[in-house]
């Protein structure tokens, strides 16, 4: 069980959010909170894999590479 204070402001958006999505504040904060925690580890795994590498690219280079700019 995990009780948080939010802000009125934060609180009426989660409303707001919720209502959209037809579920329930749970739900909702739930789902934050795994993507929020998936998106950390993808961070971990990306310095991992640069310090292992250490190459490095600019976005342009990227972008070049994977053929997104002429």
């Amino acid at each position: 069980m995990l009780a948080i204070r939010l802000d009125k402001e934060l609180e009426q958006e989660l409303d707001l959010l919720v209502k959209a999505k037809g579920s329930n504040r749970s739900s909702v904060v739930r789902e934050a909170i795994v993507r929020y925690m998936e998106d950390n580890e993808d961070l971990k795994l990306v310095h991992q894999a640069l310090s292992e590498s250490g190459q490095r690219k600019s976005l342009k280079e990227i972008r070049t590479d994977l053929g997104l700019d002429s």
